[in-house]
């Protein structure tokens, strides 16, 4: 038993012994390294064990913030604002802030879900799949609404039954190619993007 205290003793002692605050008190300057103790000396940076770091935009907003993904193998270990971006200087909003718990979330929709007229369920498709059957579908509505001429002989050539939204991180050359793509080659008209709304 008095071996078993004398050993619960030493390492008490030792940990009195190592912890910042007592060294503190007893003189140390605080701007040493007296507020380290053996436990945070041991303690290593996530991202040390990061072998890539590629760049990204946060996708939520407008603004377009820089953000730095840190990956080790295949596998996203961090997400943080790009410091050198003059967007954000490396700060993130809280909405920022959690991408990489949405992208690493377990609930996270990772498939295609598509749910057929009239049924009560949702089916997994291949993206390839829904990429086709969304090119028919707007194919096929712009055929069939699709507008030459008005009554007056006014040359229009237009279709009022779709509309195209773009994301609010695109910039200007991707906002571009997209309205030449959906007003002169598809007609359309009603052409917006997030960032306006």
């Amino acid at each position: 038993m008095a071996r078993v205290r004398e050993g619960l003793l030493g390492r008490a002692g030792e940990w009195l012994r190592d912890w910042s605050v007592l060294r503190q008190l007893h003189g140390e300057d605080a701007n040493s390294t007296a507020a380290e103790s053996a436990a945070s000396r041991r303690l290593r940076p996530r991202l040390e064990e990061a072998d890539t770091v590629g760049t990204s935009i946060c996708p939520y907003c407008a603004v377009g913030c820089a953000q730095l993904v840190y990956a080790k193998g295949n596998d996203i270990i961090h997400i943080e604002g790009d410091p050198r971006s003059p967007i954000n200087a490396g700060t993130l909003c809280p909405k920022g802030a959690a991408t990489f718990s949405w992208l690493l979330n377990p609930n996270r929709l990772t498939t295609v879900k598509y749910r057929a007229p009239g049924a009560d369920h949702w089916e997994d498709k291949p993206l390839d799949w829904a990429m086709e059957r969304i090119a028919q579908l707007a194919r096929r509505t712009r055929d069939e609404t699709f507008v030459e001429k008005l009554p007056d002989g006014t040359v229009v050539n237009h279709t009022m039954a779709i509309a195209q939204l773009g994301g609010a991180t695109l910039d200007n050359e991707e906002n571009y190619l997209i309205k030449k793509l959906c007003s002169g080659g598809l007609g359309m008209t009603w052409i917006e993007n997030q960032a306006r709304i």
